[in-house]
């Protein structure tokens, strides 16, 4: 079957590619109102080497979340609790969530002067406006915060440090001078629990609720090369084409976008299933922000796994193919399911599973489950040219109506279409 196959094509991978896939640590831990029903987690980063907690972390932290490949959501439709430094406040990484998640855990300034907490109001002010809930600790409710104080959506009350007449002053003065609600942490045991709930707490965080537990969150990295050229290209305010170029030339590049886009995190309420929609609905300005985030974030070498390379050149040799007699958003639907042909190789998870994480049409999912459909035997061709099967490959084009001119012609552009963005 030489005479029907393009010349420098890749056999199949049979294993994950490590390089593709890695692995953060995220702790959470329950925080739960009164009638114990989780209302949102608090996250920590348990990847961080040291004790040490910065605004690095901290971005890396929402990052992750934001991109986690399990099949477990980290939070759901939970609330987002995530301790943050001042520093962090002004990062790039809280323009790509939805704010009305999150509540961002802002740290008092130790020994801080009435000036120091004066500016720092502003940026704490806009984060509220944005649509943010702030929380702080007890140490809000001493006179030198009484400007921060009004800002305040949660106040957490930590039992370990408090006495119990402590703790009813506190609450009598949050009560009257505030709107927030109050959480109890670090409740360990039912008398604290019962202390708490008896002066009016309805929130609470703790061992006697629930221990922190570890989540192995994966994460897709794409190419950096392919990274770098995103954000030149959006630098440049190219146009919506080429920019999807870009993300169609990087399986990892392509399954973060549209993992983030469809998360409750983004805060849409439509799914979006092509590159282009996803593009727009964005904008350059995050867009650029989500991929400096993503650079930052890359272990990877510059050039294609081999992995995500197969699945580039079987998503343009499918969207050639389908080009031939299909039309351009049935192209389109062909391209992606090459391109996401091989989550399960690349999550290491069952497919089903893998598009559990995505939002994708009913033909493309179809396709990728159980072949089925014109777009099922595009894919059956695509993955026949990486063998040595002549019988599969000569039923597929049978079936297709394709001739081997047609077949090697695509997959000569398809391999020469993927090679391009390693030049």
């Amino acid at each position: 079957m030489s005479s029907t196959h393009a010349p420098g094509s890749a056999t199949t991978p049979t294993a994950p590619d490590a390089s593709l896939t890695s692995v953060a640590l995220i702790a959470r831990q329950a925080i739960v109102n009164a009638q114990h029903v989780v209302i949102g987690y608090e996250l920590f980063n348990r990847s961080r080497t040291g004790p040490t907690h910065t605004a690095a972390t901290d971005v890396a932290l929402v990052f992750t979340a934001l991109s986690h490949a399990g099949t477990d959501e980290l939070v759901g439709k939970k609330l987002i609790f995530v301790n943050c430094t001042h520093e962090s406040l002004t990062g790039g990484h809280l323009e790509l969530i939805d704010p009305d998640k999150v509540v961002l855990e802002i740290p008092p300034l130790g020994h801080a002067a009435a000036e120091e907490v004066a500016a720092r109001l502003p940026i704490l002010m806009g984060l509220r406006e944005r649509g943010f809930h702030l929380a702080f600790d007890h140490t809000v409710l001493q006179s030198t915060y009484a400007t921060w104080l009004p800002l305040a959506d949660y106040i957490k009350l930590d039992l370990s440090v408090l006495a119990p007449d402590q703790l009813a002053v506190l609450i009598s003065y949050a009560n009257r001078h505030t709107q927030a609600e109050l959480i109890a942490e670090k409740v360990e045991t039912a008398q604290q629990y019962d202390a708490a709930s008896s002066q009016g707490i309805q929130m609470f965080q703790g061992y006697w609720f629930a221990r922190p537990s570890l989540v192995h969150a994966k994460l897709v990295a794409p190419g950096q090369a392919a990274i770098l050229e995103l954000i030149n290209l959006v630098r440049k305010q190219a146009s919506t084409d080429d920019i999807e170029e870009v993300l169609k030339k990087d399986a990892g590049l392509a399954f973060n976008l549209m993992r983030l886009i469809n998360s409750s995190g983004f805060g849409l309420t439509r799914e979006i299933t092509s590159f282009r929609q996803a593009v727009m609905l964005m904008g350059l300005k995050k867009l650029f922000r989500w991929a400096a985030l993503l650079l930052t974030a890359s272990r990877t070498s510059g050039t294609p796994s081999s992995v995500g390379q197969t699945a580039v050149v079987r998503g343009r040799l499918m969207e050639l193919l389908a080009l031939e007699t299909l039309s351009q958003e049935e192209a389109d639907e062909a391209f992606v399911v090459g391109i996401f042909s091989m989550l399960d190789t690349m999550l290491s998870m069952p497919m089903e599973s893998a598009l559990g994480l995505l939002s994708v049409p009913d033909a493309v999912s179809a396709a990728l489950l159980r072949h089925e459909g014109i777009l099922g035997d595009l894919l059956s061709l695509a993955q026949a040219c990486e063998s040595s099967d002549d019988a599969a490959f000569n039923r597929a084009a049978s079936t297709l109506h394709l001739s081997s001119q047609q077949i090697n012609g695509a997959h000569l552009q398809a391999l020469a279409w993927a090679d391009h963005i390693t030049e």
